[in-house]
Protein backbone atom coordinates (compact mmCIF):
# COMPACT_ATOMS: atom_id res chain seq x y z
CA UNK A 1 0.00 0.00 0.00
CA UNK A 2 1.34 3.27 -0.92
CA UNK A 3 0.71 6.09 1.52
CA UNK A 4 -1.87 8.74 0.24
CA UNK A 5 -1.26 12.04 1.48
CA UNK A 6 -4.50 13.69 -0.62
CA UNK A 7 -7.20 12.40 -2.94
CA UNK A 8 -10.43 13.81 -4.06
CA UNK A 9 -12.59 12.64 -7.55
CA UNK A 10 -10.02 14.29 -9.68
CA UNK A 11 -6.50 13.38 -8.52
CA UNK A 12 -4.64 11.56 -5.95
CA UNK A 13 -1.01 12.29 -4.13
CA UNK A 14 1.29 9.76 -2.49
CA UNK A 15 4.30 9.74 -1.01
CA UNK A 16 7.00 7.90 -3.31
CA UNK A 17 9.12 5.64 -1.67
CA UNK A 18 12.56 5.95 -2.74
CA UNK A 19 14.24 2.97 -5.07
CA UNK A 20 10.54 2.62 -6.61
CA UNK A 21 9.71 3.59 -10.73
CA UNK A 22 7.05 6.41 -11.05
CA UNK A 23 5.73 4.08 -14.54
CA UNK A 24 7.64 0.86 -16.53
CA UNK A 25 10.59 2.54 -17.90
CA UNK A 26 12.78 1.03 -21.06
CA UNK A 27 15.53 2.36 -18.86
CA UNK A 28 15.28 -0.26 -16.10
CA UNK A 29 13.15 -2.40 -18.14
CA UNK A 30 13.60 -6.07 -15.75
CA UNK A 31 11.66 -3.95 -12.59
CA UNK A 32 8.00 -4.92 -11.88
CA UNK A 33 7.41 -2.61 -8.96
CA UNK A 34 6.30 0.62 -9.71
CA UNK A 35 4.20 3.16 -8.11
CA UNK A 36 1.71 3.31 -11.20
CA UNK A 37 0.66 -0.19 -10.71
CA UNK A 38 0.48 -0.67 -7.37
CA UNK A 39 -1.47 2.65 -6.85
CA UNK A 40 -3.98 1.70 -9.82
CA UNK A 41 -4.90 -2.06 -7.42
CA UNK A 42 -4.77 -0.04 -4.39
CA UNK A 43 -7.62 2.53 -6.08
CA UNK A 44 -9.09 -0.01 -8.21
CA UNK A 45 -9.23 2.41 -10.86
CA UNK A 46 -6.76 3.68 -13.86
CA UNK A 47 -3.99 6.65 -12.83
CA UNK A 48 -2.60 9.14 -15.10
CA UNK A 49 0.82 10.16 -14.23
CA UNK A 50 1.37 14.18 -14.75
CA UNK A 51 4.91 14.33 -13.86
CA UNK A 52 8.34 12.33 -12.50
CA UNK A 53 10.25 11.86 -9.52
CA UNK A 54 13.55 10.02 -10.42
CA UNK A 55 13.68 6.18 -9.09
CA UNK A 56 15.95 6.34 -6.17
CA UNK A 57 14.21 10.21 -5.21
CA UNK A 58 11.59 9.68 -2.55
CA UNK A 59 8.61 12.35 -2.13
CA UNK A 60 5.45 13.93 -3.44
CA UNK A 61 4.33 12.18 -6.41
CA UNK A 62 0.64 13.56 -8.54
CA UNK A 63 -1.40 11.75 -10.62
CA UNK A 64 -4.37 12.55 -11.87
CA UNK A 65 -7.53 9.85 -12.25
CA UNK A 66 -8.57 11.34 -15.68
CA UNK A 67 -6.67 11.87 -19.24
CA UNK A 68 -8.68 15.61 -18.82
CA UNK A 69 -7.08 16.15 -15.59
CA UNK A 70 -4.08 14.78 -16.52
CA UNK A 71 -3.67 17.09 -19.21
CA UNK A 72 -4.42 20.22 -16.68
CA UNK A 73 -2.18 19.73 -14.61
CA UNK A 74 0.61 18.74 -16.87
CA UNK A 75 -0.12 22.27 -18.08
CA UNK A 76 0.71 23.81 -14.65
CA UNK A 77 4.00 22.06 -14.50
CA UNK A 78 4.84 23.22 -18.06
CA UNK A 79 4.14 26.59 -16.85
CA UNK A 80 6.13 26.49 -13.60
CA UNK A 81 2.61 27.40 -11.52
CA UNK A 82 3.17 24.14 -9.19
CA UNK A 83 5.50 25.30 -6.18
CA UNK A 84 8.06 22.43 -5.77
CA UNK A 85 10.43 21.63 -2.49
CA UNK A 86 13.11 19.48 -1.99
CA UNK A 87 15.17 18.69 1.30
CA UNK A 88 18.72 17.25 -0.09
CA UNK A 89 21.44 16.19 2.21
CA UNK A 90 25.27 17.72 0.69
CA UNK A 91 28.59 17.16 1.18
CA UNK A 92 29.98 20.29 2.08
CA UNK A 93 28.52 23.94 3.26
CA UNK A 94 27.13 25.66 0.22
CA UNK A 95 26.23 29.81 0.56
CA UNK A 96 23.24 30.40 2.39
CA UNK A 97 21.26 31.01 -0.14
CA UNK A 98 21.00 31.45 -4.04
CA UNK A 99 19.90 30.66 -7.29
CA UNK A 100 21.35 28.16 -10.14
CA UNK A 101 20.92 28.84 -13.72
CA UNK A 102 22.61 26.55 -15.70
CA UNK A 103 21.55 24.79 -18.09
CA UNK A 104 21.54 21.20 -18.66
CA UNK A 105 22.07 18.86 -21.85
CA UNK A 106 19.97 16.33 -22.42
CA UNK A 107 21.33 12.53 -22.55
CA UNK A 108 19.12 11.65 -25.48
CA UNK A 109 20.07 12.40 -29.17
CA UNK A 110 18.21 13.24 -31.92
CA UNK A 111 18.35 12.71 -35.51
CA UNK A 112 19.10 15.77 -37.88
CA UNK A 113 18.23 16.69 -41.31
CA UNK A 114 21.79 15.24 -42.61
CA UNK A 115 20.42 11.62 -40.93
CA UNK A 116 23.18 11.47 -38.30
CA UNK A 117 22.25 11.43 -34.65
CA UNK A 118 23.60 14.19 -32.61
CA UNK A 119 23.28 15.44 -29.18
CA UNK A 120 20.06 17.62 -27.98
CA UNK A 121 21.05 21.41 -27.32
CA UNK A 122 21.50 22.26 -23.32
CA UNK A 123 18.00 23.87 -22.23
CA UNK A 124 17.49 26.61 -19.21
CA UNK A 125 17.39 25.00 -15.87
CA UNK A 126 16.91 27.49 -12.70
CA UNK A 127 17.12 26.33 -9.15
CA UNK A 128 16.53 28.24 -6.01
CA UNK A 129 18.12 27.32 -2.92
CA UNK A 130 18.42 27.58 0.61
CA UNK A 131 20.65 26.26 3.24
CA UNK A 132 18.95 24.92 6.33
CA UNK A 133 21.36 23.71 8.18
CA UNK A 134 25.09 22.23 8.80
CA UNK A 135 27.10 20.16 10.93
CA UNK A 136 30.99 18.93 10.94
CA UNK A 137 31.64 15.48 12.47
CA UNK A 138 34.86 13.64 13.69
CA UNK A 139 35.43 11.89 10.82
CA UNK A 140 37.96 11.89 8.02
CA UNK A 141 35.59 10.33 5.12
CA UNK A 142 37.61 12.50 2.52
CA UNK A 143 40.94 14.17 2.76
CA UNK A 144 40.25 16.29 5.26
CA UNK A 145 39.94 15.54 9.58
CA UNK A 146 36.77 16.43 9.45
CA UNK A 147 33.48 16.06 7.63
CA UNK A 148 30.81 18.98 6.51
CA UNK A 149 27.38 18.49 5.71
CA UNK A 150 24.14 20.28 5.36
CA UNK A 151 20.53 20.22 5.01
CA UNK A 152 18.82 21.82 1.75
CA UNK A 153 16.23 23.00 0.49
CA UNK A 154 15.85 22.84 -3.51
CA UNK A 155 13.47 24.70 -5.47
CA UNK A 156 13.57 23.67 -9.03
CA UNK A 157 11.95 26.14 -11.08
CA UNK A 158 12.42 23.91 -14.58
CA UNK A 159 12.33 20.65 -14.29
CA UNK A 160 15.07 18.99 -16.40
CA UNK A 161 16.40 15.53 -15.98
CA UNK A 162 18.49 15.09 -12.82
CA UNK A 163 18.36 18.67 -12.52
CA UNK A 164 19.26 19.11 -8.83
CA UNK A 165 21.66 16.51 -8.66
CA UNK A 166 23.27 17.88 -11.51
CA UNK A 167 22.97 21.55 -10.33
CA UNK A 168 24.49 20.29 -6.69
CA UNK A 169 27.09 18.59 -8.61
CA UNK A 170 27.61 21.93 -10.47
CA UNK A 171 28.16 23.87 -7.12
CA UNK A 172 30.98 21.35 -5.74
CA UNK A 173 27.94 19.91 -3.16
CA UNK A 174 27.09 16.66 -4.91
CA UNK A 175 24.00 15.05 -2.91
CA UNK A 176 24.98 12.44 -0.49
CA UNK A 177 23.81 8.84 -1.98
CA UNK A 178 23.60 9.95 -5.43
CA UNK A 179 25.81 7.36 -7.40
CA UNK A 180 26.04 9.31 -10.65
CA UNK A 181 26.75 12.87 -9.55
CA UNK A 182 28.35 12.35 -6.47
CA UNK A 183 31.20 11.04 -4.38
CA UNK A 184 31.44 7.17 -3.34
CA UNK A 185 33.65 7.99 -0.35
CA UNK A 186 30.73 10.00 1.10
CA UNK A 187 28.10 7.70 -0.36
CA UNK A 188 29.97 4.84 1.18
CA UNK A 189 29.95 6.62 4.61
CA UNK A 190 26.52 7.12 4.95
CA UNK A 191 26.11 3.52 4.33
CA UNK A 192 28.20 2.35 7.18
CA UNK A 193 27.73 5.00 9.64
CA UNK A 194 24.30 5.43 9.79
CA UNK A 195 22.90 2.34 7.74
CA UNK A 196 20.83 4.09 5.03
CA UNK A 197 21.87 3.26 1.58
CA UNK A 198 19.53 5.79 -0.11
CA UNK A 199 19.80 8.85 -2.29
CA UNK A 200 19.56 11.85 0.08
CA UNK A 201 16.59 13.81 -1.74
CA UNK A 202 13.01 14.04 -1.09
CA UNK A 203 10.58 15.53 -2.30
CA UNK A 204 8.93 17.27 0.28
CA UNK A 205 6.29 20.07 -0.60
CA UNK A 206 4.41 20.55 -3.45
CA UNK A 207 1.95 24.01 -3.45
CA UNK A 208 -0.60 24.58 -6.15
CA UNK A 209 -4.00 25.61 -7.35
CA UNK A 210 -6.40 22.51 -7.72
CA UNK A 211 -7.42 22.34 -11.64
CA UNK A 212 -10.87 22.06 -11.23
CA UNK A 213 -11.64 23.56 -7.69
CA UNK A 214 -9.15 26.45 -7.86
CA UNK A 215 -8.66 25.80 -4.22
CA UNK A 216 -4.96 26.52 -3.33
CA UNK A 217 -3.37 22.27 -2.34
CA UNK A 218 -0.38 22.44 0.15
CA UNK A 219 1.44 19.07 0.74
CA UNK A 220 3.83 17.87 2.46
CA UNK A 221 5.54 14.32 2.42
CA UNK A 222 7.40 12.66 5.84
CA UNK A 223 10.74 11.93 5.47
CA UNK A 224 11.49 7.88 5.48
CA UNK A 225 13.04 6.41 9.02
CA UNK A 226 16.53 6.26 6.90
CA UNK A 227 16.39 10.18 6.12
CA UNK A 228 14.87 11.24 9.42
CA UNK A 229 17.41 9.58 11.11
CA UNK A 230 19.86 10.61 9.41
CA UNK A 231 18.51 14.79 10.25
CA UNK A 232 18.16 13.34 13.86
CA UNK A 233 21.63 12.44 14.15
CA UNK A 234 23.05 15.10 12.75
CA UNK A 235 20.97 17.69 14.78
CA UNK A 236 18.36 19.05 12.33
CA UNK A 237 15.39 18.60 13.94
CA UNK A 238 14.45 22.01 14.46
CA UNK A 239 15.08 23.23 10.58
CA UNK A 240 12.81 20.61 9.51
CA UNK A 241 10.17 21.99 11.91
CA UNK A 242 10.71 25.39 10.99
CA UNK A 243 10.52 24.93 7.51
CA UNK A 244 7.12 23.38 8.17
CA UNK A 245 5.60 26.41 8.37
CA UNK A 246 7.12 28.42 5.69
CA UNK A 247 4.68 27.99 2.58
CA UNK A 248 7.49 28.77 0.21
CA UNK A 249 11.21 29.20 -1.03
CA UNK A 250 11.60 33.02 -1.82
CA UNK A 251 12.57 33.52 -5.08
Amino acid sequence: MLPILYQDDYLVIINKPAKMLVHKSPIDKHETVYAMRILRDQLKQHVFPVHRLDKPTSGVLIFALSSEVANQLSQLFETHEIQKNYLAVVRGYPQEQGVINHPIKETAMFKSDKGRYEAKAPKEAITHFQRLAVAEIPYSVDKYPTSRYALMLLAPVTGRQHQLRRHMKHLSHPIIGDPKYGKSVHNHFFEKHFGVRRLFLHCYRMAFNHPITKERISILAELDDGFRLVVSQMGWEDALEAIDRVDQLPA
